[in-house]
């Protein structure tokens, strides 16, 4: 039997449906970021500038783009004979064959692949946070406390504190309490979702769980573990760490990325991110451009005007634009003398020529004002907007749109125009 000393098993088959249509084709995990990277990217470099080289990705909710993405693991290291990584969709079994039904649940479905490791910890990831961690030194935290089971948990204002699973903890880090997002929290200590288990402990409490519900790791294999006296210890985290679970936390999550002294830094020497890079040309930009603190990627074509903006690769800005606060995703058109300010457009959708997007007063978003909102305009992936057209803000545009969408070829702001089979 290969003996591994820690694997991991993240957690990557979530809709992420707070990011409304950008979720619409494919997983939040497979959603990019800051220009270059897809949000696993971040996860996964970690396990492997860690020394974690056995990763066990699950997945579930429109894997392709995903699994396209991490293949056999080369970007990071990963392809490897033995460990490396590996992709975990649901599978038929001979009796009681069922999706993933929660996050302890799909870890459960795949004790096999844990067990042919012979682990003896179990690093608990999810796929969709922004973050650098050492899991090297959790694990050291974890061996030095005898923990039996080891949660990240890191400080957060007390008055989003409510927001979280809040754990309560004494002067060693043992936990002695914690709480689901509590309307009145005694700590400010927010659980970060992810975990290392020592293996025996971990497999008792999956079997022991095994027919709950909707078997979740906040919900019932920690209180489990905490009930039968076993020892919880809190390790706190104090780097930067972003949930982008929905379209603002997703914007200014990219929006810092460009800062004059960015918190999260992309360019350390010593903790890479790594990705998939595809064979694209260098940038190009043209005689009257212009780009100010913003980030662009390979392959890009920019002969109008980006300021404080994340671009992707493969992407062309016409002359004339001007594209303001925006994220650009890879392989999308933007034609000649337009204006963006507030935009983000999912992969290889088209802006035509003379288009206006995020002008006038802000309303609140008809279609679900939860979701586009804080001014935004978000374009669908492969969505068209033909040529002069105005568009205003928490707008929402998926399919291809021709002008007979568009009263007035105006779009106002709160509107929301779906042209094809999406979830909105």
């Amino acid at each position: 039997m290969v003996k591994k000393e820690m694997i991991a098993m993240l957690l990557a088959g979530g809709q992420g449906s707070r990011l409304g249509i950008l979720t619409s084709r494919m997983a939040k995990p497979a959603v990019c970021f800051g220009g270059k990277y897809r949000i696993i990217d971040f996860p996964l470099s970690n396990c492997i500038n860690s020394g974690v080289d056995t990763v066990g990705v699950l997945t579930q909710y429109r894997p392709l783009k995903l699994n396209t993405h991490i293949g056999i693991g080369i970007p990071w290291d990963l392809d490897r004979n033995v460990g490396g990584v590996t992709v975990l969709p649901p599978y038929e079994k001979m009796h009681d064959t069922e999706w993933y039904t929660g996050t302890a649940n799909a870890v459960y479905q795949n004790l096999d692949y844990m067990e042919s490791y012979n682990p003896d910890y179990v690093l608990i990831l999810s796929g969709d946070h922004i973050y650098k961690m050492d899991y090297e030194n959790m694990l050291d935290f974890h061996k030095e406390s005898g923990a039996d089971v080891t949660i990240a948990v890191m400080p957060v204002p007390v008055e989003e504190a409510k927001r979280f699973g809040i754990m309560i903890t004494d002067d060693k880090h043992r936990v002695v309490d914690f709480e689901e997002k509590p309307e009145k929290p005694r700590s400010n200590l927010a659980s970060m979702g992810i975990y290392i288990f020592s293996w025996k402990v971990l497999k008792e409490a999956l079997i022991a769980n095994a027919s709950e519900p909707n078997m979740d790791f906040g919900k019932h294999v920690i209180p489990y573990c905490k009930d039968k006296g076993e020892n919880l210890f809190a390790y706190e985290f104090n780097g930067y760490w972003k949930d982008v679970g929905t379209l603002t936390s997703y914007w200014q999550a990219n929006m810092e990325l460009i800062d004059i002294i960015p918190e999260f830094n992309l360019y350390e020497e010593y903790w890479k991110i790594y990705t998939r890079n595809e064979t694209l040309p260098p940038q190009y930009l043209g005689p009257d451009s212009a780009i100010e603190r913003s980030i662009v990627g390979e392959g890009t074509d920019i002969y109008g005007e980006v300021y404080n903006s994340v671009i992707g690769t493969d992407v062309t800005i016409g002359e004339g634009t001007v594209v303001r606060d925006s994220i650009i995703m890879n392989g999308t058109v933007i034609g000649k003398n337009c204006s963006l300010e507030k935009v983000i457009t999912a992969e290889e959708s088209v802006i035509g020529d003379d288009d206006v997007l995020g002008e006038g007063d802000e309303r609140q978003n008809e279609t679900n004002p939860g979701i586009y909102c804080d001014g935004l305009v978000v374009i669908g992936e492969k969505a068209v907007v033909p040529d002069g057209i105005s568009i205003g803000k928490n707008v929402l545009i998926a399919g291809e749109t021709k002008v007979e969408d568009y009263p007035n070829r105006r779009l106002e702001s709160g509107k929301s125009l779906v042209r094809e089979d999406d979830q909105i």
